[in-house]
């Protein structure tokens, strides 16, 4: 009865805990204080803390356009309509002080608040988030990849339960044994969804979850309409459902028959490489293993620039292509990365306003300590873009890696980026025509020369206006290569599991079936194109009576024949 009773007395402690995760999306436009568009997201953020509370889960939209506010909340399907509504209180309270755009959401351990200037219901667009506070302790078990076997087994089938059976409602909890230990999990989707788009958004998450943490003793992946989460320990409420999926007899025949196929190969592996294994492990130094998969990227990052790594883990000059810079000459440069010389924020990491010693001005990308994704940004700025110069995109002049700091630099823009311009009323009107039809023609240029001219065929996949940066003289250069793909030389498409990029640029194969090519670019080209034109958002174009998104509007006109 104790193991029953406890934790309904933890769940209101919970629900008023710091959030997992908030989303503030920089190149989302701010709403004006006492403005009709914030006296609107507070009357919606009253209504949905006694509303969600009925059956835990609240759509609606408040005021009418161009001021409207949608919004949606959802507690976690194990809560009491008490807890659900003090989370939601509270959610709404925090998101109403940590942001100010007019597109934001934050997560909570028990429920989850968004609003948005633009109709989301229904709609679902996968974005996988890490909150920054995971459980990083290391899992000790003697068959890892058996282990992620059985985790992936039980997320699936409770992803299963939850998107296809109308009595779970979204919301499905499962637990399964592994050696001694029980592995418990729990998948949640909002719902606006049907159940094909919550099985596909609860697939992506548990990819995600894959890459970030199979390994660990714990993990969670929060998104829009979905979120997933495992841990060695019973998270959840014991008195909703619990599904249980035990070992059957096939499951460990496969595993013995795994075992002897693969013992025969390994063997005769083990002969051949013997001699090379030895001479590998006599050069292997000693290093911490949390510090493997990076230093193996590093030095990957090496072998195509000649560049030596030094035991601290520093990389240092030994290549035509790219400059690395000393972090002491970094950290002085940006002033030890003060606010004051902070230009914005991205996903990856924040971006700082620099001096050189020469008096030479270069933006400096510190990415993220606590994201995996940074490493892998980076490895695609410095392999790809050192090795691209064009007067259309923004130039890498260096790069900088000591421990965990990981840092680029790159050429300054002072004009900043194309968004920055075109969205705001005041400063649109110093683009006259000729200026823009150059910005247009600049682009043309860059992403041109990224899929035909180049010694690589690159497709860029989170073409933006955000991403477009203007120089002192208003020439537009593409910047931000961190979700760029090389494709092989007679390559033309390519899928993915893990759609990145950026909602209403991307093209429809690719944000519903990861597929992507050169199109996807041309396509996100010509949203921006739209843009430029009308002087509005694609997803802020949100008019009733005529069209949901400037796409759509644009379409229609083009029908007509207007």
């Amino acid at each position: 009865m104790l193991f029953l009773i406890i934790p309904l007395f933890l769940l209101p402690i919970l629900a008023s805990a710091d959030p997992l995760s908030i989303f503030c999306p920089n190149d989302s436009r701010n709403y004006t204080h006492n403005s009709p568009f914030e006296n609107n997201l507070k009357q919606l953020l009253e209504l949905l803390p006694s509303n969600t509370s009925v059956t835990g889960f609240y759509n609606t939209s408040i005021g009418d356009n161009p001021d409207t506010v949608s919004g949606q909340a959802l507690c976690r399907g194990d809560v009491n309509s008490t807890v659900c509504q003090n989370c939601i209180q509270n959610a709404s309270q925090e998101i109403l002080t940590q942001c100010t755009s007019e597109d934001a959401m934050i997560w909570f351990e028990l429920c989850q608040v968004r609003y948005s200037y633009q109709m989301f219901f229904s709609l679902m667009v996968y974005a996988g988030k890490y909150p920054d506070d995971q459980n990083n302790l290391e899992l000790n078990v003697s068959d890892p990849v058996l282990f992620d076997d059985v985790l992936k087994y039980l997320l699936n089938n409770i992803s299963n339960e939850a998107a296809y059976d109308p009595s779970k409602r979204m919301f499905a909890t499962g637990e399964i044994k592994f050696s001694k230990d029980t592995i418990y999990g729990l998948v949640q989707c909002t719902r606006d969804m049907s159940g094909d788009n919550c099985n596909s958004c609860l697939l992506s998450a548990i990819g995600d979850l894959e890459t970030c943490c199979f390994s660990r003793q714990g993990g969670i992946v929060l998104s829009r309409n979905c979120n997933v989460r495992f841990e060695m320990n019973q998270f959840y409420n014991s008195s909703s459902l619990v599904l249980t999926y035990p070992y059957s007899k096939g499951a460990k025949w496969k595993t013995w028959m795994v075992v002897v196929v693969t013992c025969v190969p390994l063997l005769v592996l083990a002969i051949l490489s013997g001699s090379c294994a030895v001479y590998h492990r006599r050069k292997k130094r000693t290093q911490p293993d949390g510090e493997k998969s990076q230093n193996a990227l590093l030095h990957e990052l090496a072998r195509p620039t000649g560049v030596e790594i030094t035991e601290d883990g520093e990389l240092v000059p030994g290549s035509e292509d790219l400059h690395f810079m000393n972090l002491l000459t970094i950290r002085a440069a940006t002033d030890d990365f003060s606010d004051s010389n902070k230009l914005g924020k991205g996903g990856f990491g924040t971006v700082y306003k620099g001096v050189l010693p020469d008096g030479k001005e270069v933006a400096v990308k510190r990415l993220s300590r606590r994201s995996w994704q940074g490493l892998q940004e980076l490895k695609n700025e410095v392999i790809l873009i050192a090795k691209l110069q064009h007067r259309n995109l923004v130039k890498l002049l260096g790069c900088g890696i000591v421990g965990e700091e990981k840092l680029l630099v790159y050429e300054f823009m002072p004009n900043r980026s194309l968004d920055f311009f075109i969205f705001d009323s005041e400063r649109r009107t110093q683009l006259d025509w000729k200026t823009c039809y150059n910005i247009i023609v600049s682009i043309t240029r860059g992403l041109l020369y990224l899929h035909e001219d180049s010694r690589l065929k690159i497709i860029h996949r989170d073409l933006k206006s955000s991403n477009v940066l203007l120089d002192n003289e208003m020439v537009a250069k593409i910047s931000d290569f961190g979700m760029a793909r090389i494709f092989d030389e007679n390559q033309n498409i390519a899928n993915t599991r893990r759609v990145v990029g950026t909602y209403g640029y991307m093209a429809p194969e690719y944000a519903m079936e990861g597929v992507f090519s050169v199109k996807s670019d041309v396509f996100s080209f010509g949203v921006i194109l739209l843009e430029i034109i009308s002087g509005k958002k694609n997803n802020g174009f949100y008019l009733t009576r005529h069209a949901q998104t400037l796409l759509a509007y644009a379409w229609r006109l083009w029908k007509e024949g207007k």
